[in-house]
């Protein structure tokens, strides 16, 4: 199967979410990344203090300069922005389809700052949303693309359903935020609902986790992993990043997309690879 995945999103200076955690999130869990930049911002682990939307000409060149060259096995979606580049990135995922389409609907950052404007709900839902295998929204974007509160798992599966009319072929309403049994994820699909529970960590080093998670989930698809399965692997790969977050910064810290090379491992390939200093007769 072909692991290379496709990244459409913004870019964190912070490097904790966005293009940057996507990246890292598919280079750890076994791909290549690839990316399209939709928007810049500056921010660190404290919030977002400004976003620049890049021309929509840009955007599409991207887009052709890694489709004209690379044989891509998923894509996923996150900062958009506004409407008329969910409008374009919907083109153009329509003009020239890539398997494995994981719409992760990018909102609000963690500090309150608007990564998403109004407007372009709409054409998320009318536009976008039909394209997408997997959409995976947490609580409070389900709440705003089902238009029911979503507080737990009940009212996940209600939402998850009410998305899955707008013509994605499955939803996966994250559980973090629920006050009810949280990080116990809701998976609607065609045949069904799922529920996987998961462990509640507490820790402030959270910032990145919806990127992360659904291009961990994009990766494993790309693998050729069914749909729960690469769900499965995901959710367990998120939850270890977590527990090793890092305190970086003086806010919400990002969670450590190579956990397993600092713990503990990180000799095993730094003495294969790199020379060892030679004591001097």
């Amino acid at each position: 199967m072909d692991t290379t995945v496709l990244t459409i999103a913004g870019s964190d200076s912070g490097a904790g979410a966005g293009i940057q955690a996507d990246l890292k999130a598919i280079s750890a869990n076994g791909g290549y990344g690839l990316s399209v930049i939709t928007s810049v911002t500056a921010q660190n682990t404290l919030g977002v203090r400004d976003a620049f939307n890049l021309p929509v000409e840009l955007i599409e060149s991207q887009f052709a300069s890694v489709m004209d060259d690379f044989s891509i096995g998923a894509v996923k979606t996150g900062m958009l922005a506004d409407r008329e580049r969910v409008e374009t990135v919907a083109r153009l995922l329509a003009d020239r389809p890539i398997p494995n389409f994981v719409l992760d609907p990018v909102m609000i950052s963690k500090s309150g700052f608007a990564l998403l404007e109004t407007d372009a709900m709409e054409a998320l839902r009318t536009a976008l949303i039909p394209l997408a295998d997997l959409v995976t929204p947490n609580a409070h974007e389900a709440t705003h693309l089902a238009g029911i509160e979503v507080t737990g798992p009940e009212s996940a599966e209600a939402a998850g359903q009410r998305i899955r009319t707008l013509g994605a072929k499955a939803v996966l309403v994250k559980g973090g935020h629920f006050s009810e049994s949280p990080a116990t994820d809701v998976l609607v699909t065609a045949e069904g609902t799922t529920r996987l529970a998961g462990e509640a960590i507490q820790t402030n080093n959270t910032h990145g986790t919806g990127c992360t998670y659904s291009a961990a989930i994009a990766t494993h698809l790309a693998a050729g992993r069914s749909l729960y399965d690469a769900i499965a692997v995901a959710k367990t790969y998120i939850t270890e990043a977590i527990r090793h977050g890092l305190p970086l910064g003086g806010g919400a810290g990002p969670t450590d997309h190579f956990f397993f090379v600092r713990n503990n491992r990180a000799g095993t390939w730094l003495e294969r690879f790199i020379p060892q200093p030679q004591e001097t007769p």
